[in-house]
Protein backbone atom coordinates (compact mmCIF):
# COMPACT_ATOMS: atom_id res chain seq x y z
CA UNK A 1 0.00 0.00 0.00
CA UNK A 2 3.05 2.51 0.81
CA UNK A 3 4.52 2.05 -2.35
CA UNK A 4 1.30 2.59 -4.17
CA UNK A 5 0.54 5.22 -2.16
CA UNK A 6 3.93 6.84 -3.42
CA UNK A 7 2.92 6.47 -6.74
CA UNK A 8 0.40 7.91 -6.88
CA UNK A 9 1.92 11.14 -5.26
CA UNK A 10 4.35 10.92 -8.09
CA UNK A 11 2.41 10.92 -10.45
CA UNK A 12 -0.14 13.61 -9.02
CA UNK A 13 3.14 15.65 -8.49
CA UNK A 14 4.55 15.02 -11.81
CA UNK A 15 0.57 16.13 -13.38
CA UNK A 16 1.01 19.49 -11.89
CA UNK A 17 4.46 20.19 -12.46
CA UNK A 18 3.64 19.07 -16.42
CA UNK A 19 0.50 21.74 -16.07
CA UNK A 20 2.75 24.42 -14.68
CA UNK A 21 5.39 23.81 -17.37
CA UNK A 22 3.38 23.84 -20.15
CA UNK A 23 2.36 27.45 -18.89
CA UNK A 24 5.53 28.48 -19.67
CA UNK A 25 5.29 26.10 -23.11
CA UNK A 26 2.28 27.94 -24.24
CA UNK A 27 4.37 31.72 -24.73
CA UNK A 28 5.82 31.08 -28.11
CA UNK A 29 3.66 30.55 -31.25
CA UNK A 30 2.57 27.52 -32.42
CA UNK A 31 4.30 25.17 -34.51
CA UNK A 32 3.70 24.78 -38.03
CA UNK A 33 4.41 21.41 -40.00
CA UNK A 34 5.62 20.57 -43.73
CA UNK A 35 6.48 17.76 -45.79
CA UNK A 36 9.03 17.80 -48.42
CA UNK A 37 10.02 14.59 -50.97
CA UNK A 38 13.36 14.00 -51.60
CA UNK A 39 13.81 12.49 -55.50
CA UNK A 40 16.32 9.30 -56.43
CA UNK A 41 18.46 9.92 -52.62
CA UNK A 42 21.21 8.33 -52.53
CA UNK A 43 22.54 6.60 -49.26
CA UNK A 44 26.22 5.85 -48.13
CA UNK A 45 25.70 2.17 -49.20
CA UNK A 46 24.72 3.03 -52.57
CA UNK A 47 21.33 2.44 -51.81
CA UNK A 48 18.70 4.61 -53.96
CA UNK A 49 15.16 5.49 -52.48
CA UNK A 50 13.16 6.92 -54.91
CA UNK A 51 11.16 9.18 -52.74
CA UNK A 52 12.23 10.05 -49.25
CA UNK A 53 9.80 12.43 -47.42
CA UNK A 54 11.34 14.55 -44.32
CA UNK A 55 8.37 15.89 -41.82
CA UNK A 56 9.33 18.92 -40.19
CA UNK A 57 8.23 21.85 -37.70
CA UNK A 58 9.10 25.57 -37.62
CA UNK A 59 7.99 27.77 -35.22
CA UNK A 60 8.19 31.80 -35.69
CA UNK A 61 8.48 33.45 -38.49
CA UNK A 62 10.36 32.64 -41.58
CA UNK A 63 11.90 36.64 -41.73
CA UNK A 64 13.55 35.92 -38.92
CA UNK A 65 17.06 34.42 -37.84
CA UNK A 66 17.15 30.74 -39.16
CA UNK A 67 17.60 28.49 -35.98
CA UNK A 68 17.94 24.45 -36.54
CA UNK A 69 17.25 21.84 -33.49
CA UNK A 70 17.96 18.69 -33.76
CA UNK A 71 16.27 15.30 -31.62
CA UNK A 72 17.68 12.31 -30.07
CA UNK A 73 17.59 8.47 -31.12
CA UNK A 74 13.85 7.66 -31.33
CA UNK A 75 12.72 10.94 -30.74
CA UNK A 76 11.32 14.18 -33.59
CA UNK A 77 10.56 17.23 -33.66
CA UNK A 78 7.87 16.87 -31.29
CA UNK A 79 10.59 15.82 -28.45
CA UNK A 80 11.64 18.90 -28.54
CA UNK A 81 9.25 20.91 -28.20
CA UNK A 82 8.51 20.05 -24.93
CA UNK A 83 7.98 21.94 -21.66
CA UNK A 84 11.36 21.46 -20.19
CA UNK A 85 13.12 22.09 -24.12
CA UNK A 86 11.18 24.60 -25.72
CA UNK A 87 9.21 26.01 -23.12
CA UNK A 88 12.82 27.08 -21.37
CA UNK A 89 14.31 28.77 -24.37
CA UNK A 90 11.81 29.58 -27.53
CA UNK A 91 9.53 32.19 -25.54
CA UNK A 92 10.17 35.71 -25.25
CA UNK A 93 14.02 37.05 -24.02
CA UNK A 94 14.99 33.36 -24.26
CA UNK A 95 17.91 32.53 -25.72
CA UNK A 96 16.23 31.19 -29.01
CA UNK A 97 12.98 33.96 -28.81
CA UNK A 98 10.65 32.80 -31.27
CA UNK A 99 10.12 36.30 -32.21
CA UNK A 100 13.10 36.86 -33.36
CA UNK A 101 14.12 33.42 -34.60
CA UNK A 102 12.75 30.99 -37.78
CA UNK A 103 13.57 27.85 -35.50
CA UNK A 104 13.30 24.86 -37.81
CA UNK A 105 12.88 20.88 -36.32
CA UNK A 106 13.38 18.51 -38.83
CA UNK A 107 12.78 14.66 -38.17
CA UNK A 108 15.31 12.79 -39.46
CA UNK A 109 15.44 9.93 -41.98
CA UNK A 110 13.73 6.71 -39.95
CA UNK A 111 12.32 8.70 -37.18
CA UNK A 112 8.85 10.92 -36.18
CA UNK A 113 6.77 11.25 -39.69
CA UNK A 114 9.71 11.11 -42.05
CA UNK A 115 10.33 8.27 -43.97
CA UNK A 116 11.36 5.09 -42.53
CA UNK A 117 11.09 1.20 -42.62
CA UNK A 118 7.50 0.69 -41.29
CA UNK A 119 6.11 2.35 -44.29
CA UNK A 120 6.01 -0.90 -45.70
CA UNK A 121 9.83 -1.65 -47.06
CA UNK A 122 10.74 -3.23 -43.38
CA UNK A 123 14.35 -4.75 -43.49
CA UNK A 124 14.30 -3.39 -47.32
CA UNK A 125 14.23 0.14 -46.71
CA UNK A 126 18.17 1.42 -47.24
CA UNK A 127 20.70 1.39 -43.99
CA UNK A 128 20.92 4.84 -43.44
CA UNK A 129 23.64 6.04 -40.88
CA UNK A 130 24.05 9.46 -39.68
CA UNK A 131 26.17 10.51 -42.63
CA UNK A 132 23.35 10.28 -44.87
CA UNK A 133 20.68 11.62 -41.84
CA UNK A 134 22.59 14.89 -41.82
CA UNK A 135 23.03 15.44 -45.91
CA UNK A 136 18.96 14.87 -45.98
CA UNK A 137 18.35 17.65 -42.91
CA UNK A 138 20.87 20.11 -44.82
CA UNK A 139 18.77 19.29 -48.41
CA UNK A 140 15.66 20.16 -46.29
CA UNK A 141 17.31 23.22 -45.32
CA UNK A 142 18.89 25.11 -48.31
CA UNK A 143 16.94 23.01 -51.54
CA UNK A 144 13.06 23.08 -49.78
CA UNK A 145 13.57 26.16 -47.25
CA UNK A 146 16.29 27.88 -49.37
CA UNK A 147 18.74 29.02 -46.30
CA UNK A 148 22.05 29.66 -47.55
CA UNK A 149 23.32 30.31 -43.32
CA UNK A 150 21.57 29.53 -40.05
CA UNK A 151 22.45 31.34 -37.02
CA UNK A 152 22.97 28.08 -34.57
CA UNK A 153 22.76 24.22 -35.03
CA UNK A 154 21.52 22.61 -31.88
CA UNK A 155 21.42 19.42 -30.92
CA UNK A 156 20.68 16.90 -28.49
CA UNK A 157 22.27 13.46 -28.19
CA UNK A 158 22.03 11.46 -31.87
CA UNK A 159 21.05 15.60 -32.68
CA UNK A 160 24.39 16.41 -30.82
CA UNK A 161 26.06 14.07 -32.95
CA UNK A 162 24.44 15.43 -35.89
CA UNK A 163 25.87 18.59 -34.70
CA UNK A 164 29.00 18.03 -35.05
CA UNK A 165 28.78 15.90 -38.36
CA UNK A 166 26.97 18.89 -39.75
CA UNK A 167 29.71 21.88 -38.28
CA UNK A 168 32.47 19.25 -40.37
CA UNK A 169 30.45 18.68 -43.49
CA UNK A 170 29.14 22.57 -43.64
CA UNK A 171 31.55 24.86 -41.91
CA UNK A 172 30.66 27.59 -43.14
CA UNK A 173 26.58 27.40 -42.98
CA UNK A 174 26.51 28.40 -39.38
CA UNK A 175 27.06 31.27 -37.13
CA UNK A 176 27.31 28.59 -33.81
CA UNK A 177 27.32 25.32 -32.80
CA UNK A 178 25.68 23.73 -30.22
CA UNK A 179 26.20 19.68 -29.32
CA UNK A 180 24.56 18.54 -26.32
CA UNK A 181 24.66 15.16 -24.83
CA UNK A 182 27.82 13.57 -27.47
CA UNK A 183 30.99 13.47 -28.73
CA UNK A 184 32.77 13.96 -31.30
CA UNK A 185 34.73 10.80 -31.38
CA UNK A 186 34.65 7.18 -33.13
CA UNK A 187 31.34 5.19 -31.56
CA UNK A 188 32.58 2.80 -29.18
CA UNK A 189 33.02 1.64 -25.99
CA UNK A 190 29.88 1.37 -23.70
CA UNK A 191 27.85 3.67 -25.98
CA UNK A 192 28.22 1.25 -28.29
CA UNK A 193 28.63 -2.05 -26.57
CA UNK A 194 24.76 -1.56 -25.33
CA UNK A 195 23.44 -0.64 -28.37
CA UNK A 196 24.83 -3.25 -30.20
CA UNK A 197 23.08 -5.55 -27.53
CA UNK A 198 19.91 -3.77 -27.79
CA UNK A 199 20.42 -4.44 -31.41
CA UNK A 200 20.36 -8.26 -31.18
CA UNK A 201 18.38 -8.74 -28.42
CA UNK A 202 15.60 -8.08 -30.31
CA UNK A 203 17.12 -9.59 -33.14
CA UNK A 204 17.75 -12.73 -32.19
CA UNK A 205 13.68 -13.07 -30.46
CA UNK A 206 11.98 -15.60 -32.80
CA UNK A 207 9.37 -13.73 -32.75
CA UNK A 208 11.39 -10.98 -34.61
CA UNK A 209 11.26 -13.65 -37.62
CA UNK A 210 14.15 -11.75 -39.80
CA UNK A 211 11.85 -8.45 -39.53
CA UNK A 212 9.19 -9.71 -41.22
CA UNK A 213 6.66 -9.96 -38.06
CA UNK A 214 3.51 -9.75 -38.41
CA UNK A 215 3.19 -8.64 -34.45
CA UNK A 216 5.55 -6.74 -32.33
CA UNK A 217 8.21 -9.05 -31.10
CA UNK A 218 8.01 -8.75 -27.64
CA UNK A 219 11.75 -8.39 -26.48
CA UNK A 220 11.39 -4.78 -27.99
CA UNK A 221 9.73 -3.62 -24.85
CA UNK A 222 11.88 -5.31 -22.67
CA UNK A 223 15.58 -4.71 -24.65
CA UNK A 224 13.86 -0.58 -24.94
CA UNK A 225 13.61 -0.48 -20.93
CA UNK A 226 16.85 -2.30 -19.92
CA UNK A 227 18.68 0.05 -22.79
CA UNK A 228 17.00 3.57 -21.16
CA UNK A 229 17.38 2.27 -17.39
CA UNK A 230 21.45 1.18 -18.01
CA UNK A 231 22.47 4.39 -20.27
CA UNK A 232 20.35 7.13 -18.92
CA UNK A 233 18.69 8.08 -15.88
CA UNK A 234 21.33 9.37 -13.62
CA UNK A 235 23.00 8.01 -10.44
CA UNK A 236 21.78 10.19 -8.05
CA UNK A 237 18.69 10.63 -9.72
CA UNK A 238 18.12 7.35 -9.40
CA UNK A 239 19.43 6.54 -6.04
CA UNK A 240 16.77 8.79 -4.87
CA UNK A 241 13.84 8.25 -6.88
CA UNK A 242 14.38 4.19 -5.88
CA UNK A 243 16.64 3.65 -2.99
CA UNK A 244 15.27 0.15 -1.62
CA UNK A 245 14.33 -2.86 -3.54
CA UNK A 246 10.59 -2.33 -3.37
CA UNK A 247 10.34 1.16 -4.95
CA UNK A 248 12.87 0.21 -7.93
CA UNK A 249 10.42 -3.24 -8.46
CA UNK A 250 8.06 -0.24 -8.74
CA UNK A 251 10.06 1.51 -11.14
CA UNK A 252 10.63 -1.08 -13.37
CA UNK A 253 7.39 -2.63 -13.05
CA UNK A 254 5.84 1.36 -14.60
CA UNK A 255 8.72 1.28 -16.61
CA UNK A 256 7.51 -1.89 -18.57
CA UNK A 257 3.87 -1.34 -18.34
CA UNK A 258 4.37 2.18 -20.45
CA UNK A 259 3.72 1.42 -23.79
CA UNK A 260 7.09 0.04 -26.08
CA UNK A 261 8.10 1.48 -29.19
CA UNK A 262 5.99 1.69 -32.14
CA UNK A 263 7.99 -0.85 -34.59
CA UNK A 264 10.95 -3.17 -34.37
CA UNK A 265 12.76 -2.52 -37.59
CA UNK A 266 12.24 1.34 -37.30
CA UNK A 267 13.84 1.19 -33.78
CA UNK A 268 16.87 -1.40 -35.00
CA UNK A 269 17.52 0.52 -37.69
CA UNK A 270 17.59 4.32 -35.33
CA UNK A 271 20.14 2.63 -33.23
CA UNK A 272 21.99 1.19 -35.82
CA UNK A 273 22.60 3.98 -37.62
CA UNK A 274 25.05 5.39 -35.31
CA UNK A 275 27.26 2.51 -36.24
CA UNK A 276 30.30 4.16 -37.74
CA UNK A 277 30.11 7.81 -36.51
CA UNK A 278 33.39 8.98 -36.41
CA UNK A 279 33.62 13.10 -36.87
CA UNK A 280 37.04 13.26 -34.95
CA UNK A 281 39.21 13.32 -38.18
CA UNK A 282 37.40 16.65 -39.49
CA UNK A 283 37.60 18.49 -36.72
CA UNK A 284 39.88 21.09 -37.73
CA UNK A 285 37.38 22.08 -40.22
CA UNK A 286 35.16 23.37 -38.02
CA UNK A 287 34.84 27.06 -38.55
CA UNK A 288 32.46 27.93 -36.31
CA UNK A 289 32.49 28.59 -32.44
CA UNK A 290 31.42 25.81 -30.18
CA UNK A 291 29.49 25.31 -27.20
CA UNK A 292 29.67 21.24 -26.13
CA UNK A 293 26.75 20.68 -23.31
CA UNK A 294 27.11 17.52 -21.58
CA UNK A 295 26.11 16.42 -18.09
CA UNK A 296 28.75 15.20 -15.41
CA UNK A 297 26.28 11.80 -15.01
CA UNK A 298 26.15 11.38 -18.59
CA UNK A 299 25.99 7.67 -18.64
CA UNK A 300 26.68 7.24 -22.39
CA UNK A 301 29.56 9.26 -22.95
CA UNK A 302 31.43 9.86 -19.12
CA UNK A 303 33.16 13.10 -18.80
CA UNK A 304 36.54 10.59 -16.92
CA UNK A 305 37.51 9.70 -20.40
CA UNK A 306 39.21 12.70 -20.95
CA UNK A 307 37.80 12.45 -24.73
CA UNK A 308 36.08 15.91 -24.84
CA UNK A 309 39.06 17.92 -23.35
CA UNK A 310 40.80 16.35 -26.06
CA UNK A 311 38.94 16.80 -28.77
CA UNK A 312 37.80 19.74 -28.06
CA UNK A 313 41.58 21.53 -27.96
CA UNK A 314 41.60 21.10 -31.37
CA UNK A 315 38.97 23.40 -32.49
CA UNK A 316 39.31 27.12 -33.27
CA UNK A 317 37.02 28.13 -30.74
CA UNK A 318 34.91 26.00 -28.34
CA UNK A 319 33.97 25.86 -24.64
CA UNK A 320 32.55 22.43 -22.75
CA UNK A 321 30.06 23.44 -20.32
CA UNK A 322 29.97 20.31 -17.68
CA UNK A 323 26.45 20.19 -16.21
CA UNK A 324 27.30 19.10 -12.45
CA UNK A 325 25.73 15.70 -11.28
CA UNK A 326 23.09 15.92 -8.80
CA UNK A 327 19.66 14.08 -7.51
CA UNK A 328 18.09 16.51 -9.82
CA UNK A 329 20.03 15.78 -13.31
CA UNK A 330 19.22 12.76 -14.72
CA UNK A 331 22.46 11.50 -16.38
CA UNK A 332 22.36 10.97 -20.21
CA UNK A 333 18.19 12.43 -19.94
CA UNK A 334 19.80 15.85 -18.68
CA UNK A 335 20.25 18.09 -21.25
CA UNK A 336 16.73 17.72 -22.34
CA UNK A 337 15.97 20.38 -19.77
CA UNK A 338 17.38 23.73 -20.67
CA UNK A 339 17.32 25.14 -17.41
CA UNK A 340 20.57 23.64 -16.50
CA UNK A 341 22.00 25.72 -19.16
CA UNK A 342 19.57 28.41 -20.28
CA UNK A 343 22.12 31.01 -19.13
CA UNK A 344 25.42 29.92 -20.36
CA UNK A 345 23.59 29.58 -23.94
CA UNK A 346 22.52 32.82 -23.54
CA UNK A 347 25.64 33.86 -23.16
CA UNK A 348 27.21 32.15 -25.25
CA UNK A 349 24.97 33.02 -28.40
CA UNK A 350 25.09 36.76 -27.89
CA UNK A 351 29.12 36.85 -27.99
CA UNK A 352 29.18 34.37 -30.98
CA UNK A 353 29.69 36.91 -33.94
CA UNK A 354 27.42 37.00 -36.70
CA UNK A 355 29.33 35.68 -40.07
CA UNK A 356 28.29 36.91 -43.37
CA UNK A 357 26.42 34.31 -45.56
Amino acid sequence: MRIGHLARTAIAGAALSLIALAAVAAEYPAPRRGDWTIKDFRFHTGETLPELRLHYATVGDPKGEPVVVLHGTTGSADSMLTPGFAGELFGPGQPLDAAKHYIILPDAIGHGRSSKPSDGLKTKFPRYNYDDMVEAQYRLLTDHLGLKHVRVVIGNSMGGMHTWIMGVKHPGFMDALVPMASQPSEMGSRNWILRRLLIETIRRDPAYADGQYTAQPPSLRLANVFFALATSGGTLALQKQAPTGALADALVDARLAAPPPADANDYIYQWDASRGYNPSPGLERIDAPVLAINAADDERNPPETGIMEREMRRLKAGRLFLIPASPETTGHGTTAFARFYKQPLQDFLQAAPKRAM
